[in-house]
């Protein structure tokens, strides 16, 4: 085993013999090398390579052993986040503490053995295929082009019909999609053929949190002071991202949207990161609607095996021979 490709001693080589550890990486695994970032967050860090394949930018992320898992609280709830629980708690006139509530929603504390892996730093879209406006799958729908006029006439930024097709206005024109149903063995398979794979449940939970043993990465309570998706008005900031999106300690841009579920490798159709937005339509509140985007909350395992392109997304990797 090469012992190089784990944090433990990973984080102690000086740059120099990272450069060329991520240079012979980006050879075997016919990759373009763009440099070694230092990506530090929420008190963890990391010094890594950045890479890049098919247009998609991957970081190193080496491997660990770590503790997965939450059973209770490693420092305390914030103030905001025990007044808000309270809140609920009385409206349902509910005789229960917070960490009970959410013990329930988390995975069992275990030891995890996480391989050294490039993983993709962003989510990507599933289900939805860009097309030309002239595509004749697209022209073989009249009801849907009179839509698209419908749409070009007016200031919305954006429509979607149903797993059917999609456009959006960019600043050259417009954007169109068409939607292909997809079944999760299907992605599997695809993503087989181009030397990709999912993250386990695992790997993406030391992916999201590096083994911290705090609720989130950043610590038990809800950090307040982040701008977050859902609750923040973020038009005045043009395209800024949203706190929880800018790259975490391993350069990775992950569960930062309760309403994007990561699809993950698993003997069914399983989902971490997000429960489709469905605690937050619920009116549960910016807790609680965060809270499945935990790096210790259950996978969940989805009914079939079709995915939904409006809610789930993937994260392609490349776990690393460290024979």
């Amino acid at each position: 085993m090469n012992v190089n490709l784990y944090r433990p001693q990973f984080n102690k080589m000086d740059p120099t013999e990272k450069q060329a550890l991520m240079e012979n990486l980006a050879v075997r695994y016919d990759m373009a090398f763009l440099g070694l970032h230092t990506f530090e967050r929420w008190g963890q860090s990391c010094t890594t390579g950045v890479f890049k394949k098919d247009g998609r930018e991957f970081v190193f992320v080496p491997g660990d052993t770590v503790t997965l898992g939450w059973e209770r609280f490693a420092v305390g709830l914030n103030e905001e986040s025990r007044e808000e629980l309270e809140y609920l708690f009385q409206e349902w006139e509910a005789d229960q503490e917070p960490e009970e509530l959410i013990k329930e929603s988390m995975a069992p504390v275990r030891q995890a053995s996480i391989g050294p892996m490039l993983a993709g730093r962003e989510l990507e879209e599933l289900c939805w295929e860009p097309v030309q406006l002239d595509d004749p799958r697209l022209t073989a729908h009249p009801g849907w082009l009179k839509e698209f006029r419908d749409f070009a006439r007016s200031d919305s930024s954006s429509l979607t019909l149903h797993q059917s097709a999609r456009m959006e206005r960019t600043e050259d024109g417009f954007q169109t999609w068409i939607y292909h149903r997809t079944e999760y063995e299907a992605l599997l398979d695809q993503l087989k053929k181009q030397g990709l794979s999912l993250p386990t449940a695992d790997e993406w939970a030391y992916l999201c949190g590096g083994g911290c043993r705090t609720l989130f990465p950043w610590g038990d309570g809800l950090d307040y002071s982040m701008r977050l998706h859902w609750f923040e008005d973020m038009e005045e900031d043009g395209d800024r991202p949203y706190d929880m999106e800018e790259p975490n300690f391993f350069g990775l841009s992950i569960a930062y949207d309760p309403y994007m579920r990561e699809v993950v490798q698993a003997d069914g159709f399983t989902t971490c990161g997000g429960d489709g937005g469905c605690s937050i339509c619920g009116g549960l509140g910016p807790f609680l609607g965060f809270l499945p985007c935990s790096p210790h909350c259950k996978p969940e395992v989805q009914e079939d095996n079709e995915l939904n392109g409006d809610y789930d997304f993937y994260r392609p990797v490349i776990r690393v021979e460290s024979a």
